[in-house]
């Protein structure tokens, strides 16, 4: 049987990709929180609470499927290296990505 090929990008495409996901992700979780009230309506029941922690697990869930699936692959390939130069770029392009906000908030 044939090995499907996993390393499609590079290790910083392929962290850039994955960290652009995520930051897309955590905007539209964004949207949610600060719109909330106006989506929903006030909530001052029991169901509050309950959904924000579903959401919450959800996007960890999510988030961690997002950053940690390609690596898993790669790593159980036997391509440790990579697996790891991954979840690094993966990690300093999430931090680039909080910078680039942070200085649009501030210039704003």
């Amino acid at each position: 049987m044939a090995k499907k090929d996993t390393t499609q990008f590079s290790p910083v495409i392929l962290g850039f990709l994955q960290a652009l996901g995520v930051t897309l992700y955590c905007s539209l979780v964004g949207v949610i929180f600060w719109k909330g009230n106006e989506i929903f309506g006030k909530v001052d029941r029991y169901v509050g609470p309950v959904m924000f922690l579903l959401l919450f697990i959800a996007s960890a869930m999510i988030c961690g499927l997002m950053v940690f699936y390609q690596p898993y692959l790669l790593f159980f390939d036997g391509k440790k290296k990579e697996a790891l130069k991954t979840v690094v770029n993966t990690a300093a392009w999430l931090f680039v990505a909080f910078l680039l906000l942070l200085v649009f908030m501030l210039v704003r």
